[in-house]
């Protein structure tokens, strides 16, 4: 199928399923947030959910949600690139906005489930993790570890056929509202730290999971903090081979920042352009060189991203691609941010219920926080500094 093929057919289908945006974007009408982290109480947080995951149940149930994927789970084998150019033709149409737990369960995990999983592991989640029929959250960060993420000290000790896992994980998006978690578990503590990890799939509604939110300075708590207290997990939930679990969560990360490259703060880049288009006053030249550079970068952010989505996509463990991509998305944000102020000044701080003014603040407080997400930029710029440029590692502690 050509590329104006498909976007014939895409926009075709979607007008049928959908109402298009007007011309304009829909400036100046509808919801103008452009929050970074969600404000959401549980209530609503699990209503968006349900709302999106119906979406993306029609998308994956007609044959748009899972386009470079195998037949085998429910996709087209479809190049890589075709997913950019599905995401440029639904941009035009009123569909919900996805939250992060989508992308995760998605472009994360499923990509994981699929380097590392048993052949009745990729069929009992693949698929569904395709179609959100289930949704999966991240256990990863522990208020230890930091950025050392091989630090971790929650257990997993085996028990016959099960393990028990006992400790504590932080910073989780979506885990009121996720059917599982991907828990990065130390198995061996006698051995150096990356040797002694091994990762499970837990069910979020086992016996000894607890799920309590984390207030953010934005006023929501998108975040949460998640107990697990002699939780029983079976050992066929366990993905890769005991001990390679460092191997596994690298796959995961690698994704995230491909992920992260690939759309990362992209739509509130292109509100932000939009709104130096209406201002109702001409630019000074100081805006709309900043205007233009963010337009441009953008773009480049786009191209990023078709060169290095194949990578997992194609089976393939990506490389430190992922980290060039994280770190040019998360300057992109702060470039956003930069333009915002720039044009807005002091309307920006004070809440006169004028249309996208004052909701630029949930993307002032929330950006930075993507500085430290999925990785700190210092711990790309050290990837980048070692595995590319062949530097020097940092001493051992």
């Amino acid at each position: 199928m050509s590329i104006d093929e498909f976007r014939a057919e895409a926009r075709a289908w979607l007008a049928s399923v959908a109402e298009p945006r007007p011309a304009d974007g829909g400036w100046g009408t509808g919801d103008d947030s452009v929050a970074v982290f969600e404000n959401w109480t549980a209530e609503q947080e699990r209503e968006h959910t349900e709302r999106i995951r119906a979406w993306e149940r029609t998308r994956y149930r007609a044959g748009w949600g899972a386009l470079s994927w195998p037949a085998r789970f429910g996709g087209r084998d479809l190049p890589a690139y075709y997913e950019q150019l599905y995401q440029a033709e639904e941009a035009a149409f009123d569909v919900p906005k996805r939250t992060e737990i989508f992308p995760v369960t998605q472009q994360l995990v499923a990509p994981a489930v699929r380097l590392w999983g048993t052949p009745e592991q990729q069929d009992r989640w693949i698929a569904p993790m395709l179609s959100t029929e289930v949704l999966a959250c991240q256990l990863f960060s522990e208020t230890e570890a930091g950025s050392d993420l091989a630090s971790v000290r929650t257990r997993a000790v085996r028990d016959g056929d099960h393990w028990v896992l006992d400790g504590h994980k932080v910073w989780t998006s979506g885990a009121r509202v996720a059917d599982w978690g991907v828990a990065v578990c130390r198995t061996d503590p006698a051995v150096r730290k990356h040797a002694g990890i091994t990762v499970f799939l837990v069910p979020m509604d086992a016996p000894g999971v607890t799920v309590r939110p984390i207030r953010q300075m934005t006023g929501g708590a998108s975040f949460n903090e998640v107990y697990l207290d002699g939780v029983a997990v079976s050992d066929e939930n366990r993905l890769g081979p005991v001990g390679e679990g460092w191997r596994v969560t690298l796959s995961v990360l690698a994704a995230e920042r491909l992920d992260s490259g690939n759309n990362l703060g992209l739509a509130n880049a292109d509100r932000a352009v939009a709104l130096a288009g209406h201002l109702g006053r001409p630019l000074t030249g100081g805006e709309a060189e900043r205007a233009a550079d963010l337009f441009v970068r953008a773009l480049v952010q786009r191209l990023i991203g078709l060169r290095v989505t194949a990578a997992l996509v194609a089976g393939r463990e990506p490389g430190a691609e992922a980290s060039v991509g994280k770190l040019y998305a998360t300057e992109t944000m702060r470039r956003t941010s930069d333009l915002v102020v720039r044009l807005l000044g002091p309307r920006v701080a004070a809440d006169t219920g004028e249309w996208g003014t004052f909701a630029w603040t949930e993307h002032l407080l929330g950006a930075p926080g993507y500085r430290i997400a999925g990785g700190t930029d210092e711990i790309q710029r050290n990837i980048l500094a070692e595995r590319v440029l062949g530097l020097p590692r940092e001493p051992s502690r």
